[in-house]
């Protein structure tokens, strides 16, 4: 897919969770429409944190761009299930305990530090825990078979690893999902508002992930500002605890203030970066 095309793609689906925003307005209200904004944008800021995995996972296995479609059509699916029941189970949890959102904060603050201060490595995703009880359950051959995720061979049926790689991504989503969905409930609690907002941003995912598959080095700090935003939601829910509320207006602007900065820190440094190799490789040559 072209970065035009997956451009014009994901300028769709944003366009369709602003119009459904719009609807929202008209029918319940300006505080459940901010409350969506903001769960629209903390679950797509976080979502870059999660498509740089997916790029990490592709890379390990030498997974074709062709193939890579398929995966994440069936990822996305999946990922609107399971948040389906991750939602409502955390909404059930939140509203029968309390306390617990003070819980979410803690372990959206860990979350942001760890982000921080994690130094990247090279990860083997073949040695995954994942694909090795994949493996126990159905055996997985060594080739792909096209896009086919099973395959029979000598009377005996066989996972592909295009489907190992497939419970690798959704695994990984679900790992993501207690991050994104307790972040978003800093903004509200109300099920649908969390549940549509994860929705529509998890549909432009694959968009996104080729339009990021192309650009990636350009946005190499904005893991930095993902991570602030872990640690500004988490610091919010937690200071529900001493009747401190920050309101959903000023949380969208210091969100959307923290992508805009590492965005632009991305660029910057990326072109001093390449302008360094430039003048090296010139110096060289002379």
């Amino acid at each position: 897919m072209s970065t035009k095309k997956s451009l014009l793609h994901l300028c769709f689906w944003v366009g369709s969770a602003l119009l459904f925003n719009i609807g929202i307005y008209i029918f319940m209200g300006q505080e459940k429409a901010l409350s969506f904004l903001g769960g629209y944008v903390i679950e797509q800021s976080l979502s870059l944190d999660n498509l740089f995995l997916f790029l990490l996972i592709f890379e390990s296995f030498s997974i074709k761009p062709q193939y890579q479609r398929r995966v994440l059509t069936y990822g996305i699916f999946g990922a609107v299930l399971l948040r389906l029941i991750f939602v409502v189970l955390g909404v059930t949890i939140v509203n029968k305990f309390h306390w617990m959102l003070y819980i979410f904060g803690l372990i959206l603050i860990i979350s942001g530090i760890k982000m921080i201060i994690k130094k990247e490595k090279s990860n083997n995703f073949n040695d995954s825990k994942i694909i090795r009880l994949v493996n126990k359950i159905v055996p997985v051959s060594k080739e792909l078979e096209g896009e086919k995720f099973f395959v029979k061979k000598n009377k005996m049926l066989y996972a592909t690893p295009l489907f190992a790689i497939l419970i690798l991504i959704e695994s990984s989503d679900i790992i993501f999902a207690i991050d994104s969905i307790p972040a978003v409930f800093s903004i509200t609690t109300d099920p649908f508002i969390v549940y549509t907002s994860n929705i529509f941003a998890i549909l432009g995912l694959r968009n996104m992930y080729f339009l990021l598959e192309k650009l990636h080095q350009n946005f190499a700090y904005v893991k930095y500002g993902v991570a602030c935003i872990l640690i500004f939601t988490g610091i919010k829910l937690s200071i529900t605890f001493f009747h401190i509320n920050v309101s959903v207006a000023v949380s969208l602007a210091i969100i959307f203030s923290i992508m805009i900065i590492s965005i632009l820190i991305s660029f910057i440094l990326n072109k001093k970066r390449k302008t360094l190799c430039s003048r090296i490789s010139k110096n060289t040559v002379e």
